[in-house]
């Protein structure tokens, strides 16, 4: 190749770099976006910070603001076409007294009503499906070891409520649950995977008496420890018992879906479950996988603007966390082996008596 070949191929390859990692100054004269609609969502971002995560916590607004994405999200069905809802619309906020009533969102008022209340601030800068969606990505991203989740921005208003019974529920069978799943466009792995998000989740309404009563020993950290502690032989309830959609857990102070505890038992999810087991990379990428899907269920995303810069880094784990553990006083003995194809994982057990997990 000639030196005037080589100057002119150097020349188109940096003008080719300088358009890719173009940025555009904001107007509040600290930020750069790739793209200027993005801008207008740094100051929405510290709000939810400072107004609603508590400074940046992953505490219980987190849990239930991530749960509100996946609820918005999930009203909607391919089978039913314009008739089954339209995805993460922000139909839950914008049709509450409607939705808010369905038993699958029982509770989810609470947060509904806080997040309306910040938005109401926002003088029509952000639509309700788009606020519900950057809202649990910031939270999520408060969470150590969690990924920085994708945040395309770009929703209209909800024209309608999500139809009833696309949420699913705990006392479902597995069945019904992969096939609702399935009718969103979700394969049984991706389902396994959103439920990643129970790692940093709570339930409140399962067992009324016990609010707060986490899923796993570590509610603070999105680590791999739920995948290990469901698959452990329950035997306890850690509040009344007999509840609908509960099944026995082997902590105190930690509640177990019925059907968490059935996902990880089933032939068609067991290996996808236990493949998460001391996998924190690989549960991280899954859920980030899965969560970019869910965010986006009925649009286009390619009309969509990609500002996922503005969405936080989460730290690492500490150290402590960083690879899974069987709670003290448990061992392999205690597993329910449920993957066909491989063991379940040799882990460490952590040292001292067993404990009791604290609500959140």
């Amino acid at each position: 190749m000639s030196l005037k070949h080589l100057a002119l191929f150097a020349a188109l390859i940096g003008a080719s770099n300088a358009a890719i990692t173009r940025r555009v100054a904001c107007p509040d004269g600290v930020h750069t976006a790739t793209n200027a609609a993005c801008c207008a969502l740094f100051p929405i971002v510290d709000t939810l910070q400072a107004n609603l995560f508590d400074g940046g916590e992953c505490g219980e607004e987190t849990h239930e603001s991530l749960r509100l994405t996946f609820h918005d999200a999930i009203g909607f069905s391919l089978a039913q076409g314009p008739a089954g809802g339209g995805g993460a619309d922000g139909s839950l906020m914008i049709f509450e007294d409607i939705e808010a009533n369905f038993h699958a969102n029982n509770g989810i008022d609470e947060i509904v009503d806080t997040q309306s209340s910040l938005l109401s601030t926002l003088n029509g800068a952000i639509t309700p499906g788009d606020f519900i969606q950057l809202a649990g990505a910031v939270g999520v991203s408060n969470c150590p070891g969690a990924p920085q989740l994708e945040f395309l921005l770009g929703r209209p208003n909800a024209t309608a409520p999500a139809p009833d019974k696309t949420v699913p529920e705990p006392f479902d069978t597995i069945d019904s649950i992969l096939a609702r799943f399935a009718d969103a466009g979700f394969s049984p792995a991706e389902v396994v995977a959103l439920l990643a998000s129970h790692t940093v989740a709570a339930a409140d309404h399962v067992d009324p008496t016990i609010p707060g009563t986490p899923f796993d020993s570590t509610p603070g950290m999105f680590d791999t420890q739920v995948f290990v502690e469901v698959q452990l032989r329950g035997t306890l309830f850690p509040g009344t018992g007999g509840n609908q959609g509960e099944v026995e857990s082997p902590l105190r102070g930690e509640i177990r879906l019925q059907s968490d505890s059935g996902l990880a038992r089933d032939s068609r999810t067991a290996c996808t479950w236990q493949s998460f087991v001391n996998n924190q990379q690989g549960m991280a990428n899954a859920f980030k996988a899965a969560m970019s899907k869910l965010a986006v269920l009925g649009h286009d995303r390619n009309a969509m603007v990609d500002c996922s810069e503005v969405i936080p880094v989460p730290v690492p784990l500490p150290a402590a966390n960083a690879r899974s553990v069987f709670p003290a006083g448990f061992t392999n003995a205690d597993v329910e082996q449920a993957c066909a194809s491989s063991p379940f994982p040799t882990l460490p057990t952590t040292p001292g008596p067993v404990t009791s997990v604290a609500p959140v």
